[in-house]
């Protein structure tokens, strides 16, 4: 694992585009999050598990960003946990760098087979699975929900809006990804 996550692999670019996409991930969440509650909160949905698709798409953004290299969008979590522990408002203490961490822990795992955000349906793959993780980490851990005991309609209402939200995340970052491509931003092709 130590020789997956070596720096060295990384240009100084790319941990500026790591750097960035954890920034623009936590930048964006107090602004979604609450005009998503709006919408969930009649239907006692988590407001995080639609929000999630729009703050996880920094994810999939930055692991096609940096040329789809392994470790990029566990990098970005880890760095949102970091950055989350040392504000002093909206933490859940060390447990954020695991809430952040995991998310971006199972993007590489889709991309592990999948080889990054290459086509609409990888990306769609890697919002989903960064969403539900996420999803699910807050929903039992920090929401103390417990799954097994929530009535099936709660449940499965709450893991379909979380795989559509993080879906559509993912194709929002690749949409982002193919225009970005198309002006060379970041020194990209």
């Amino acid at each position: 694992m130590a020789a997956y996550m070596s720096l060295k692999k990384f240009s100084t670019m790319d941990l500026v585009v790591i750097t960035m996409m954890a920034a623009l991930g936590i930048a964006i969440k107090p602004v979604v999050t609450p005009l998503a509650q709006i919408i969930t909160g009649p239907l006692l949905i988590p407001g995080g598990t639609v929000a999630g698709g729009f703050y996880m798409l920094w994810l999939v953004l930055g692991y096609g960003l940096t040329g789809n290299k392994p470790g990029t969008a566990l990098l970005i979590g880890l760095v949102q946990g970091i950055i989350v522990i040392l504000q002093p408002f909206a933490n859940h203490g060390a447990f954020s760098v695991i809430s952040y961490a995991a998310p971006g822990l199972a993007v590489e795992l889709v991309y592990l087979f999948l080889k990054g955000p290459r086509n609409p349906a990888s990306a769609f793959a890697g919002g989903v699975a960064a969403n539900i993780t996420g999803s699910f980490l807050v929903t039992t851990v920090v929401m103390r929900v417990v799954i097994w005991r929530l009535p099936a309609v709660p449940f499965l209402l709450m893991l379909l809006t979380a795989v559509l939200s993080g879906g559509i995340g993912g194709l929002v970052a690749y949409g982002l990804l193919t225009r970005l491509k198309k002006f060379r931003a970041f020194g990209r092709e």
